[in-house]
């Protein structure tokens, strides 16, 4: 525009679009501005467009446990198959130990039942982008959590489960509710550690085993929205029940499913089985049981990987276990029988340098929610937790940036 004449603003609708399709930090940032701009940005409006954007550029959600420095690190990336490479980008990170128990994801926020920080074990919910997290009080004294998170997508409420235990987020105190385990239709079960729960359409699904002389494996279904439990049996992984850490629940396609994946030896060639339990029908609890021979991968028949779960597209997402560099994620079509290999690049270790290793937990289909990053419970940096170094005694330092 020339000099000395009036400047039009541009119209809101198209600043609206505009903001939309930014990250969700950015408009953090953009919020401080103006008041004009802090409004606008955070009405319910534009907070709902913006999670219609949000929708149709999903992301995966990495979330690495750093070996030998109880540091957990939270990175995210597009999630595109038909991209030969992917950078990284970091979120937050905070320090503690957790325990044998794994975290558990729910709509873009994270669970973890039991968080050692210094001497103190502590349940911690935490928004992996925003790094904002609030603790919640113990379950029942001198015990571990072992719990889960839900989500019900009605009446948009988050709710942590452990065992018979439920506490509401967002509901003003912080508190435990009991439900009695007679008023609970099902058989003595405990939870297998060191698997995760899965919150499809607002019901939660998890994998135990029953406390019989016979150990069954079985799947607990907690309705988010009425607090019913429900049970269901799933004979066909009854041979894998004694070491469950191989079996992954995933939503393919809005129903629950089982994933495993074995190494087979083909002519001296090793290629990946992978074998996935469909619950086509729950009340009839009718299995549908599909195995898949993937094509032939160098790094994918070399290498450690678990399976993060699946798109909504319907792709199978495979990823390294452990940080490497290089690192990969896989995308299996079991439709047309193809895998898409993606680097991903910022997971800075090289790959035999174990001791810079570090866990990889992947969840797909991550979207950024704006309701999230303004929860009003999440009032604490997850960033300013320290955890005790027992090698040297002394809090650990807050070591923001560096590679995993």
């Amino acid at each position: 525009m020339e000099r000395g004449k009036i400047k039009e603003s541009l119209p809101t609708d198209l600043i609206r679009e505009i903001f939309s399709r930014l990250p969700s930090k950015s408009v953090a940032r953009f919020r401080t501005l103006s008041k004009r701009w802090a409004s606008m940005l955070r009405s319910p409006d534009f907070t709902k467009l913006f999670l219609t954007r949000s929708s149709t550029r999903p992301r995966l959600l990495f979330a690495v446990e750093r070996y030998g420095r109880n540091e957990w690190q939270f990175f995210s990336t597009p999630q595109n198959r038909y991209e030969k490479s992917a950078h990284l980008v970091f979120h937050s990170k905070f320090s503690g130990d957790v325990s044998k128990y794994s975290c558990s994801y729910a709509s873009g926020l994270i669970y973890f039942p039991a968080v050692q920080i210094i001497d103190t074990n502590t349940i911690l919910i935490c928004n992996p982008i925003t790094g904002m997290y609030v603790g919640l009080p113990e379950v029942m004294l001198y015990s571990r959590s072992k719990g889960f998170l839900g989500f019900d997508p009605i009446d948009k409420q988050f709710k942590a489960l452990d065992n018979q235990s439920i506490l509401t987020l967002g509901s003003g105190e912080l508190k435990w509710r009991r439900k009695d385990r007679n008023d609970i239709d099902g058989p003595l079960y405990y939870r297998c550690q060191r698997t995760q729960g899965i919150c499809i359409n607002g019901v939660l699904y998890y994998l135990s085993r029953t406390c019989f002389e016979e150990t069954l494996s079985l799947i607990v279904c907690f309705d988010v929205s009425s607090e019913e439990f429900k049970f269901i049996e799933s004979e066909c992984l009854d041979d894998h029940i004694e070491d469950p850490s191989g079996l992954s629940l995933v939503n393919y396609m809005g129903k629950l499913a089982v994933t495993k994946c074995n190494y087979v030896d083909a002519g001296g060639r090793r290629t990946v089985e992978l074998c996935l339990w469909v619950l086509e029908d729950v009340e009839k609890q009718e299995w549908v049981k599909y195995v898949y021979t993937l094509p032939e991968n160098e790094v994918l028949g070399s290498c450690e990987f678990s399976v993060a779960g699946v798109t909504a597209r319907g792709d199978i997402v495979l990823c390294m276990k452990y940080t490497c560099k290089p690192y990969y994620v896989f995308y299996f079509n079991p439709e047309k029988k193809t895998l898409q290999s993606v680097e991903i690049q910022g997971f800075g270790a090289k790959l035999e340098e174990v001791e810079h290793r570090g866990e990889v937990y992947a969840f797909v289909d991550y979207v950024e929610d704006l309701s999230l990053n303004d929860a009003k419970q999440f009032k604490s940096s997850i960033s300013h937790i320290k955890s005790r170094c027992y090698c040297c005694e002394t809090l650990c330092p807050d070591n923001v940036g560096e590679e995993v």
